[in-house]
């Protein structure tokens, strides 16, 4: 097995229990407990966890962006909140919009109006959400369920062949060197098929979640539309993305 399909997997396992243990890894990969470490020692030099005593737990548990607990979006609730605010005033009746997995879509679709709208998603918490408006026409592109989104290859060449004007991504890092990042590798084809597909695609994304980084990039920061943030934002950290080219929108208004 290739370090980086290792690397891949030991994120997997951490995003499911938050801290595992070299034995688990070891067994698991089918691998000696000393490679489990050198991999640990070069996921913790990324940032991307935490090593403790036998085995490492997760340096961003609050920056999963793709896992469904009881309260999806408790952390940063209302930066949130102000995100979606401000995507939604982007989406106008009869909109073909694309919802990408993840917590600050879902705060999206609960934000959106019951009215005339097409929507295409692949978070099974936003299809769920969006099912109780009769307003809005929903497709759901199948594939295999991976926590809360479903995904594959024959998803991402369905979503090739629509029409969709606007498409709101996700990302767990939004990084001035990496770009957009992700943990697993899984969702990188659906997300790139967001992104060729639509006639503009936008990044949804606290200010908690600018300067982070994980294990997989799907984007360059300039191959969206904009970033959609929260009023939380440093005029340093919107300093700096802006003179690295990318268009960013603030939410300036709180609730």
């Amino acid at each position: 097995m290739n370090p980086l399909r290792r690397y891949e997997l030991i994120m997997e396992m951490l995003l499911a229990a938050n801290q595992v243990t070299v034995a688990e890894l070891s067994e698991r990969l089918e691998v000696t407990g000393k490679t489990i470490r050198e991999d640990l020692a070069k996921l913790e030099e990324k940032g991307l966890l935490q090593r403790v005593h036998g085995g490492a737990v997760l340096a961003q548990a609050d920056q999963l962006g793709i896992l469904s607990t009881k309260n999806p979006v408790s952390r940063h609730a209302a930066e949130k909140a102000e995100v979606a605010r401000l995507a939604v005033s982007l989406i106008e009746p009869n909109d073909i919009v694309a919802l990408d997995g993840g917590t600050t879509t879902q705060e999206i679709a609960r934000h959106l109006p019951n009215q005339p709208l097409t929507v295409v998603t692949n978070d099974v918490i936003i299809i769920s959400e969006l099912a109780r408006k009769d307003q809005v026409r929903l497709v759901v592109p199948g594939g295999y369920r991976v926590r809360n989104m479903l995904t594959g290859t024959e998803a991402a060449q369905y979503i090739r062949r629509l029409n969709i004007r606007k498409a709101f991504l996700t990302a767990t890092g939004v990084h001035p060197e990496y770009g957009y990042t992700i943990y697993t590798g899984e969702f990188h084809d659906i997300k790139r098929a967001w992104i060729d597909t639509a006639q503009s695609s936008y990044v949804v994304a606290d200010h908690h979640k600018f300067g982070q980084g994980a294990l997989f990039t799907f984007a360059k920061l300039t191959e969206v539309e904009a970033i959609l943030t929260d009023s939380g934002i440093s005029p340093e950290t919107e300093a700096l993305y802006r003179g690295a080219g990318v268009r960013l929108l603030i939410n300036r208004e709180k609730e």
